[in-house]
């Protein structure tokens, strides 16, 4: 096959398969689903909880702890479902990332509070990091999964998730500290 009709291919392949995903959306997702507000929550919920309990006098390192956790889980979410190892059949729209609440919102505000915390108190962030990975991964999973608002398929189950939880967390933290360690750099 040459090169143009790989593409002719691909570019027809994408237009059938965003077609699919709409009329899905368009059916089981949308507006009028409790299981499409079920996800507006996940979204909103934590970033309104954070409102209440982000340390302001540290919130662009807070901050950017956690948008380094939303970026790595996005990219990491994407990749996953591109391999239909980690689906999630309802979703806010057909065009963003299919666990933009998760990814966005839940996880990210899950794991910055705890790094807030851990900061803040001289507590070990790997040993919460480890306790708040379980409790996603094993815990919050589990319930997506019997709700149906997570599909784990191809050898993908909760452990992954949470070893990558565990993975997401850790290089969050070091690029947080390597981030802030360069910024204090030039006022020495």
């Amino acid at each position: 096959m040459e090169y143009y009709d790989y593409w002719a291919r691909i570019y027809d392949s994408n237009k059938q398969s965003t077609t699919l995903i709409h009329s899905y959306w368009s059916e089981y997702s949308h507006f009028g689903t409790w299981q499409f507000w079920v996800v507006v929550c996940l979204m909103i919920l934590p970033l309104f909880i954070l409102i209440f309990l982000v340390d302001r006098q540290r919130i662009f390192e807070v901050f950017f702890f956690g948008f380094t956790v939303h970026v790595l889980w996005t990219y990491i979410d994407i990749a996953l479902a591109n391999h239909n190892k980690l689906v999630h059949p309802y979703f806010l729209s057909p065009q963003l990332p299919y666990a933009l609440s998760i990814t966005t919102s839940a996880i990210p505000v899950a794991f910055l509070l705890v790094y807030q915390y851990c900061t803040n108190k001289g507590k070990s962030f790997f040993v919460y990091i480890v306790v708040i990975s379980a409790l996603l991964a094993f815990g919050f999973g589990t319930i997506e999964k019997l709700t149906g608002f997570l599909v784990l398929n191809n050898g993908m189950n909760q452990l992954y998730l949470f070893f990558i939880d565990i993975v997401v967390a850790t290089v969050a933290y070091f690029f947080t500290h390597m981030i802030k360690n360069f910024a204090n750099w030039g006022n020495h």
